[in-house]
């Protein structure tokens, strides 16, 4: 009986030790990648709604015939673009 009690515990703790292994290796092998990814990503998408709805901030670059055709795909992400590309910058924010 302790024999099969012991058994049950096994599985979990080596879960939890690869789980653990999985971290680390994240952590010192792709975690720098990844978040230099996700600010690239970051980046393009601001470019691109600067690019396509910069009419909105007074930047015209495309005619507003291809801007019209886009718009009902950049609805939904416009508020927070035009909230991150119109806030307050500090020196310290690029510091990070």
């Amino acid at each position: 009986m302790a024999k099969k009690v012991e058994e049950a515990k096994n599985p979990k703790k080596q879960s939890e030790v690869a789980k653990a292994a999985k971290g680390l290796f994240y952590g010192m092998a792709l975690h720098g990648m990844v978040t230099y990814a996700l600010r690239l990503r970051m980046h393009m998408e601001n470019l691109f709604m600067l690019i396509t709805m910069g009419d909105m901030l007074g930047i015209p670059v495309l005619p507003p015939y291809y801007s019209l055709r886009l718009l009902p795909y950049a609805v939904p992400s416009l508020k927070t673009w035009k909230q991150t590309l119109l806030r307050d910058r500090d020196i310290t924010d690029s510091l990070y």
